[in-house]
């Protein structure tokens, strides 16, 4: 009887093996890795998507935001009248409006904003100072109009002011028109 020496080979059980419920946690991670990349991908694309777009101007140049073109300057100050008087004192300015589009589209006061060189804002303020002070108005496609609104901000010689014009909901532009009305 003698002693047999065998030689042999590495037996599969020695090695891990991968079974279904590994692989199936494998696969959901992966699922999970798939849809959070792809909402990053989507809110990247929906936050430039919907990102406002700044168009600066000097006053009295145009600028269209949605389907109006406007020009603005500043024309004075004023102290108000025996109805409505200001804080400090009214800036005003003028705006010519056209309305390049193929619908009547709403002009109203609430779309201009005065803003100072430290961006604080000022929202117009509404009065019948003279028949041209804009309220709301219904601008008809291919017509111009000029009204004129006012600010009540503590007024400054050397600060720089510029007029902010937001579109209407209706006008559904991303377009924000910046104008510099005084010490561009």
């Amino acid at each position: 009887m003698g002693f047999r020496f065998e030689k042999k080979l590495p037996s599969l059980l020695f090695y891990p093996t991968v079974g279904v419920h590994t692989m199936t946690g494998i696969g959901v991670i992966g699922i999970i890795i798939a849809v959070i990349a792809a909402s990053m991908i989507f809110a990247t694309y929906m936050y430039y998507e919907y990102q406002p777009n700044f168009i600066p101007v000097e006053a009295g140049q145009p600028v269209q935001i949605g389907p109006v073109i406007y020009t603005v300057e500043h024309i004075g100050m004023h102290e108000g009248d025996d109805d409505i008087t200001p804080d400090a004192i009214f800036f005003k300015i003028q705006i010519i409006a056209e309305n390049v589009g193929l619908t009547t589209t709403l002009l109203s006061g609430g779309q201009f904003y005065l803003l100072d060189e430290n961006d604080n804002k000022y929202r117009a303020v509404y009065g019948e100072f003279d028949n041209e002070d804009l309220y709301n108005d219904d601008l008809k496609p291919n017509e111009s109009i000029t009204r004129t609104t006012q600010f009540d901000i503590p007024f400054d010689d050397d600060m720089k002011y510029r007029i902010a014009i937001l579109p209407t909901k209706e006008q559904s532009s991303k377009d924000i028109g910046i104008i510099c009305v005084m010490n561009c």
